[in-house]
């Protein structure tokens, strides 16, 4: 390979073999958020779309844990990345992450993964809906908007809890008095500490959204938030007329989900899985699923949601047929490609897997 082509090449972040990422800047957002910055130590660029994610693999404690996060900078600064996470009550790794992660400090993180991505070649009229902490992938996509220039007509609700709550409060006025097609509206369930709020507080519902967005039917919906305000977002958008092809969110949950490994008896079939990359064998109940077995041999997957609706641990099955029951991660073309999701498919013979 000629110098000059190699060097370009090897300049850019490479899904299938880098995962070493320095945090490189902190930045506290409101009282229970900060934002975590990270660059390549071999000085290497990100290619990644607004609304992607990164899965992390953080030491806490004598464990690994592993966390979906959404990046909220956009892909037109490439030399770096950032996501946003919010200290959740008893959340180990959000914990973690505000006690113990400081510039410096090196990670392992696999990625850009992700679809939730914006349909740009269908339309340029989005409602961005985003409640909470939920707000990092449709920041992405806001501040990609703005970074090029791009001619939109954009409405961004986003809830919170009270104004005290809004993450990038600041930046979104900002975003708002200099984009022309972007109309922003906050939506604090009360005022808290901000009794001077002008605005209203509510939670969404088909009136409200109504009056804010009349024409919401044509416009394409980006939802990410808590599960109840996606849930309310959902039935609201399908009783405003937005046709469900028009209605995307992010449906992944930063938690690990995974049920308990199923016991297996003597009396359990059991077939052998082969990891061919890997050059790894081992053996999966009928009632086990690939992925938590191969997590329980050390076998790497990337993974997040372990519920068949990420994609994270999307893979290529070379012979062997499996029963799987996924909830959306994967589409039906991949599916005739030769894909499948091992943390939905249970084993119905000998597999060979190409990881």
């Amino acid at each position: 390979m000629d110098t000059e082509v190699q060097a370009a090449v090897s300049c850019w972040w490479d899904p299938e073999l880098d995962d070493q990422l320095r945090c490189v800047a902190v930045h506290q957002e409101t009282h229970d958020v900060r934002s975590f910055t990270f660059v390549s130590p071999a000085g290497k660029q990100f290619r990644f779309g607004s609304g992607q994610y990164f899965l992390f693999d953080f030491p806490v404690g004598d464990a690994v844990e592993s966390r979906c996060y959404s990046i909220s900078s956009p892909p037109t600064r490439p030399g770096s990345f950032t996501v946003t996470v919010k200290r959740v009550a008893g959340g180990v790794v959000s914990n973690w992450l505000h006690d113990n992660l400081t510039p410096g400090a090196t990670v392992r993180a696999q990625g850009p993964r992700g679809t939730f991505l914006r349909p740009v070649a269908e339309t340029r009229k989005y409602l961005f809906l985003s409640g909470g902490s939920g707000i990092t992938p449709v920041m992405s996509m806001l501040r990609e908007i703005a970074d090029t220039a791009e001619v939109s007509d954009v409405v961004f609700l986003h809830a919170g809890r009270t104004p005290q709550d809004f993450v990038f409060r600041e930046e979104l006025a900002l975003l708002a008095a200099r984009i022309k097609g972007l109309r922003l509206f906050l939506l604090p369930e009360a005022r808290g500490a901000e009794p001077s709020w002008p605005g209203l507080t509510a939670r969404i519902s088909a009136e409200l959204m109504a009056l804010a967005v009349p024409d919401m039917a044509e416009r394409v919906v980006m939802c990410c938030g808590p599960a109840p305000f996606m849930a309310a977002a959902r039935s609201i958008a399908a009783s405003l007329g937005v046709p469900p092809g028009r209605y995307l969110e992010e449906s992944f949950d930063a938690a690990v989900l995974e049920a308990p490994l199923p016991e297996v008896t003597p009396a359990t079939r059991t077939f052998k899985v082969q990891f061919a990359k890997q050059n790894r064998t081992i053996e999966v109940g009928a009632e086990q699923t690939v992925l938590s077995c191969a997590k329980k041999a050390g076998v790497r997957i990337p993974s997040s949601c372990a519920n068949g609706i990420c994609g994270t641990c999307k893979s290529r099955l070379v012979s062997g047929s499996v029963d799987m029951t996924h909830g959306g991660g994967i589409r039906q073309r991949e599916i005739d490609a030769g894909l499948f999701l091992p943390c939905c498919s249970r084993p119905l013979s000998d597999l060979v897997i190409e990881r």
